[in-house]
């Protein structure tokens, strides 16, 4: 059993106070309830966070790194629960393991028409993990913060529609979109983002753009 790190209860007490952009905000009345989970732990290699493929069959964000997450369900009671059982469904974590810091503000994602709550969690007791679900996730990651923060693994992407936006490419994952965005915003938040280079900017791979329609 680990205790929460100081930069973790930082993170989180600054993340509840974040204003969130004009863009990602929720219009009224519209949007699907929806849930990830930010889940830190203490790796073999330092502080990581769990992250997961998803496989190329399925119907949205196919072969996307993401957090895991999905729907909340009436029967979950909001978006925690809905973010724990999402994780236990697709990673066989051991829910029982995860101390829950807090829940952000929802963040709306126009494209798929989903109004998200990133749960950040603490891994007091790591469980193994797997691609509990294969029909959903093609595998799972603890990725060590050390390589989201080293400058070699940061790029920014432009998407065919000329917006850009941060990227990460570990474990030979490219992790891009909402999941590289929110990364992004909460290494900056906690004080552990190293100077990178913003202007190296790469084009979306045609493949990871075809999934992705």
């Amino acid at each position: 059993m680990t205790q929460v790190p100081d930069w973790l209860d930082r993170l989180a007490a600054q993340a509840q106070q974040t204003r969130v952009p004009r863009y990602l905000r929720p219009p009224d009345g519209r949007g699907r309830a929806a849930a990830v989970l930010m889940l830190f732990g203490e790796g073999p290699l330092g502080p990581d966070v769990l992250l997961i493929q998803r496989s190329t069959r399925g119907r949205r964000h196919a072969g996307q790194p993401a957090f895991p997450g999905g729907g909340v369900d009436p029967e979950d009671g909001g978006p925690i629960e809905a973010a724990l059982r999402e994780a236990e469904e697709e990673t066989g974590l051991d829910r029982s393991g995860v101390e829950v810091l807090c829940a952000l503000s929802e963040l709306y994602l126009t494209y798929s028409d989903n109004r998200v709550t990133p749960v950040i969690g603490w891994w007091r007791e790591p469980s193994a993990v797997h691609a509990a679900s294969p029909d959903e996730v093609e595998s799972v990651e603890r990725v060590p913060i050390a390589e989201l923060v080293d400058p070699d693994n940061r790029i920014m992407l432009r998407h065919p529609s000329g917006m850009a936006g941060p990227a990460f490419r570990v474990r030979g994952m490219l992790v891009w979109g909402f999941t590289a965005m929110v990364l992004d915003s909460v290494l900056r938040e906690a004080g552990l983002e190293r100077p990178w280079d913003s202007s190296r900017i790469e084009e979306l791979p045609p493949e990871v753009v075809r999934l992705a329609r």
